[in-house]
């Protein structure tokens, strides 16, 4: 993968035959997403970083929105990180990282779209754009974290049991960053007695390979978080 992140005036490189291609920047959680799953699947794949304060014109030929992720197949392009992750799944199925039970899988399901309400509040505590106390982001997010280790201490080590999951992955690029928030109002997070089973959980994802190939530093992440509140001049990928 190269570090390089495309931006406004770049010309778009050519696909490699025979390897799926995802567009991608290299600190979006969104898009470490399918980074994790092709990772997971051992899929054949190259990925090309875009600069998203910056967009090249043709990042808008495969994103309406000039978005990332989008995974070119060759035949289609995929956008929007849970249907690449989806299609992923559906096209290449070994190792499968749903449910075979359709109960089980809808479960899984749920819980991934319910957790998207916790991805706003995070962002809204890692911005602070409202200027809210720390006491009060946590107000937010607590209980939705809490439901979490709630539903984590009934399954195991991961979401999927004995091994990760789709729902593993969906959430990792968030559990990566938790660290944000209190770096941000200068704090601690909670500690490891109030939620023991996600503090097991993020040791247990680390031993995965797949994450072990995308993980970034809360301080390199934390450092982008920085730029971004400086305005869109100020961000260089390549810097941090």
């Amino acid at each position: 993968m190269s570090k390089i992140h495309l931006a406004k005036g770049s010309t778009q490189p050519p696909k490699v035959e025979g390897k799926l291609r995802l567009y991608s920047m290299e600190f979006c959680p969104f898009a470490e997403r399918p980074r994790l799953i092709l990772l997971a699947k051992n899929l054949p794949h190259d990925i090309v970083n875009v600069h998203l304060k910056n967009k090249p014109d043709w990042i808008f030929d495969l994103h309406p929105e000039g978005k990332v992720p989008a995974l070119d197949t060759g035949s289609e392009v995929v956008i929007e990180s849970l249907d690449v992750c989806d299609y992923l799944d559906e096209k290449y199925p070994e190792p499968p990282l749903y449910p075979q039970d359709k109960e089980r899988r809808e479960q899984d399901k749920q819980l991934i779209k319910e957790f998207d309400e916790l991805i706003v509040f995070y962002y809204k505590a890692v911005y602070n754009e409202n200027g809210d106390s720390y006491e009060k982001h946590l107000q937010n997010l607590l209980p939705r974290v809490q439901k979490l280790e709630d539903e984590l201490k009934k399954r195991g080590t991961y979401f999927g049991g004995d091994k990760p999951n789709m729902v593993d992955y969906m959430i990792w690029p968030w559990g990566e960053r938790a660290a944000l928030i209190p770096m941000a109002f200068q704090e601690k997070l909670p500690d490891e007695n109030a939620f023991p089973a996600l503090y097991s959980w993020c040791k247990a994802m680390h031993s995965q390979k797949a994450v072990q190939q995308t993980v970034t530093s809360a301080e390199r992440l934390f450092k982008l978080q920085q730029q971004y509140l400086q305005g869109p001049d100020a961000v260089d990928y390549e810097s941090i």
